[in-house]
């Protein structure tokens, strides 16, 4: 068993039966549905505007860009302009197919040795569809819930949710945001587990926050198809947030504080970890740099004047030394008769 992800796991079940506890048996309905929503959104914009700021203070001067293909150098070579792209719009598209499609996790390839002793490399297809399907479908949860802080729902929201649950099953209708989420979660956690190269780099911080989005997911989908939860004191609650005027309605449930309480720990922890890709990935310089090496000279602009001493001064110091321990030199001493007809001249 591996302690890392139980170690997540634990904490993820306590922070689950902190905040049941805390609402179904000592009634703190004003801490967990007011208090700690504002505090995690305070956190959540604080260091989120810390990071970013602190990766735009970071120097680069020079481009460390990542490169899938030839570089422009001369006229009869085809360069890979999207892969190796020499200017400001190669790096854009670049970077839009990555952040869009996924692109370079697309061209992943996985090394593995066979029982055969022979090399193989596997395209990771399966872990760029689920990571796409993830990350899409934790965006359309996202945008989905908007209905929850604006009255009247906009109209974007409202043709999301339509197209979100166009394969109506029952009522309430399913909307299949929230089922790919999970199911995305449980795969990527499960290929943490079962792939021993994965497992073996795996950190508790790698785990943690797949428990909290499948604790995220799986009370919304309890509270949608299950355990019942009054959707209009919900609301009321969520616009008194966004208006500055907190109420606690009654009859919402502690399964819902549960679910806002995981959330509020998402944001809050969002800052601090590896989640904040979703910020870092513009700063990143090895993709938004152009890999124009070959056509622009990048000097260090924090350079300043060294004395240097060369391999020339070096041997003209150490020269008869070097000679006599016979190391070879690039240039031989001039015979002492030389010098002294040289010196009575």
């Amino acid at each position: 068993m591996n302690a890392n992800y139980m170690y997540s796991l634990i904490a993820v079940i306590i922070l689950l039966l902190l905040a049941y506890v805390g609402v179904a048996g000592m009634h703190l309905e004003v801490l967990f549905g007011v208090i700690i929503p504002y505090a995690a959104i305070a956190i959540f914009i604080g260091g989120f505007i810390y990071k970013v700021v602190d990766w735009a203070k970071s120097p680069v001067p020079f481009p460390i860009t990542t490169t899938a293909g030839q570089q422009a150098s001369l006229p009869m070579v085809s360069p890979a302009l999207i892969d190796n792209p020499k200017n400001k719009t190669g790096v854009v598209i670049r970077m839009l197919l990555d952040i869009l499609l996924f692109r370079s996790l697309f061209r992943n390839t996985r090394f593995e040795v066979r029982d055969t002793n022979k090399f193989s490399y596997e395209l990771e297809k399966w872990l760029w569809l689920f990571a796409l399907i993830f990350h899409y479908a934790f965006l359309t949860v996202v945008v989905r819930h908007l209905r929850f802080f604006t009255e009247p729902v906009l109209l974007p929201v409202q043709l999301l949710e339509k197209l979100d649950s166009f394969f109506q099953v029952g009522l309430p209708v399913l909307y299949l945001s929230g089922v790919a989420l999970l199911a995305a979660s449980i795969y990527l956690f499960l290929r943490r587990v079962f792939i021993p190269q994965m497992r073996y780099i795996s950190l508790p911080a790698d785990y943690f926050p797949l428990f909290l989005i499948m604790g995220i997911a799986g009370s919304g989908l309890l509270m949608r198809y299950f355990a019942k939860v009054d959707i209009v004191s919900a609301k009321e609650l969520t616009m008194g947030l966004v208006t500055l005027r907190p109420t606690i309605p009654e009859g919402i449930g502690a399964i819902f504080y549960v679910h806002l309480f995981l959330v509020c720990v998402l944001l809050a922890y969002f800052p601090f970890s590896k989640l904040m890709h979703l910020g870092g990935i513009f700063f990143s310089p090895t993709r938004n740099m152009p890999g124009n090496n070959r056509e622009v000279r990048h000097a260090n602009p924090w350079n300043y004047p060294v004395k240097i001493h060369t391999y020339e001064d070096y041997e003209d110091e150490f020269r008869e030394k070097m000679i006599e321990a016979g190391l070879p030199v690039e240039k031989m001493p001039e015979p002492k008769e030389n010098l002294e007809e040289g010196k009575k001249e």
